[in-house]
């Protein structure tokens, strides 16, 4: 667990295997997100998400919380794009609860996911990004080496081990 210091407020980014209480919140969250539109049952995403569970450095899984209060979460994965193979891992579906949004806590969650990744020997992390969103990572050590992939347009990222 890593505590953050933001301009409003102190909030912690743990790992979901040391909180698994948060487990149906964020299984919620990435199926409501990203998913559920497609069609895809909730029970399809929760059982991708529990093999984050394991002890292996990829996949895992990120909360953000001031206790029992969920604030956001992000995944590390190894592919978040069917477009581009050679890539991985992926920082993936990162998602702020509305009422914490520009609180610090979207950018300490993608902090954190590349750190963790690089602590364990990844040197190299990719995102993917719409328009809306690309220039949210930008300022925050990532660079863009794609834009316009995939059917949905979206700006590939990568953020190198200093």
């Amino acid at each position: 667990m890593t505590k953050v210091v933001s301009q409003l407020g102190t909030f912690s980014v743990s790992d979901l295997r040391q909180r698994p209480e948060f487990f149906d919140t964020i299984s919620s969250r990435v199926w409501e997100g990203w998913w559920k539109q497609h069609g895809f049952p909730l029970k399809y995403i929760t059982s991708r998400l529990r093999e984050r569970l394991d002890s292996n450095p990829v996949p895992f899984a990120l909360v953000a919380h001031d206790g029992p209060t969920f604030k956001g979460s992000t995944l590390v994965i190894e592919s978040d794009m069917d477009d581009r193979p050679q890539y991985s891992p992926w920082v993936a579906a990162v998602w702020v609860d509305a009422e914490y949004r520009k609180r610090g806590v979207g950018a300490a969650l993608i902090d954190h996911a590349a750190q963790s990744a690089f602590a364990v020997g990844i040197g190299r992390v990719y995102l993917c990004a719409t328009r809306l969103n690309r220039d949210f990572y930008l300022k925050r050590a990532w660079t863009k080496i794609e834009e316009d992939v995939g059917e949905d347009l979206m700006t590939v990222m990568v953020r190198d081990q200093l």
